[in-house]
């Protein structure tokens, strides 16, 4: 590395890095200084930035102020594997469809869904509603877990092709020499070397899942016992006052599961499996 950079470049490159992460990781930081402070003091002028009077209690306080907080916790997390799983079951074959086959209107088509991916979900709103309503998916998982899947779709087609169509076509031209079908070359031989890939994909959808939980929940679903996390949030305002310090907390006990995500799959995280698999 050092090789390649000077080392006055190196160090424009730290700092870049370090401010790039002061910017990211500050709100969060933020959040957890806001969950320790007691709610009287949170706004408290001029601002403090270290107090003496720093505490667990919200996090203590917050299980009892929202009694069904775990159960929000534990429905994101179930909407989002949901959706993950039978977004990935539709996106696999369709990303090595268009990673591999040629047909009409290829090129149209992955237009059309870098074309969805531009819109938002509140733009469907109403016609999703209705056809919800028409099914009797209101007021279930099914609500929250179906948009879900038809919005990733695209987005996982996006990440997991060009993936795809960059593992050597003759490792498959090797297979179908011994008389493999394509469909037994995918499952053979294409997806173990997309491992990485798979679960950068898949990581990817879990994330989007679990942000677009607020949306279709408070429009989908009135029960309260099938909320996620994200609307369950809303808890915390009161008629009267807003427990600041407990919903931050809530907050960030509730982005665990995804921090624990990254830190089990992170090594996972990075292409490169296939090279060297074709010997020159």
């Amino acid at each position: 590395m050092m090789d390649r950079y000077t080392k006055l470049q190196m160090v424009g490159i730290y700092v870049a890095v370090a401010i790039f992460l002061t910017f990211m990781l500050l709100p969060f930081f933020e959040m957890f200084m806001a969950s320790l402070r007691p709610l009287e003091h949170l706004f408290r002028s001029p601002y403090q930035f270290w107090s003496d009077d720093f505490s667990f209690q919200a996090y203590r306080d917050m299980w009892v102020t929202v009694p069904l907080l775990g159960r929000y916790i534990l429905n994101s997390i179930f909407i989002s594997l949901s959706v993950t799983a039978m977004t990935m079951v539709f996106v696999v074959p369709a990303a090595y469809a268009y990673a591999r086959l040629e047909f009409p209107f290829k090129n149209i088509t992955l237009g059309i869904f870098l074309g969805v991916n531009m819109f938002t979900g509140a733009v469907l709103l109403i016609p999703l509603y209705r056809v919800l309503r028409s099914l009797g998916l209101l007021n279930t998982y099914w609500a929250m877990i179906v948009p879900g899947v038809a919005f990733l779709i695209p987005t996982g087609i996006w990440l997991l092709r060009s993936y795809l169509a960059k593992i050597p076509r003759e490792l498959e031209e090797a297979a179908f020499v011994d008389g493999a079908s394509r469909l037994y070359t995918l499952r053979r031989v294409v997806l173990p070397l997309a491992v990485p890939g798979l679960i950068v994909v898949s990581v990817a959808v879990f994330i989007g899942a679990y942000a677009q939980q607020f949306l279709f929940a408070i429009t989908f679903n009135q029960k309260r016992e099938l909320q996620p996390l994200p609307a369950g949030l809303f808890e915390f305002i009161g008629y009267q006052d807003v427990t600041w310090n407990q919903m931050m907390a809530a907050a960030l006990v509730g982005v665990l599961p995804v921090m624990l995500i990254f830190l089990f799959l992170q090594k996972y995280l990075v292409a490169g499996l296939t090279a060297g698999a074709v010997k020159e």
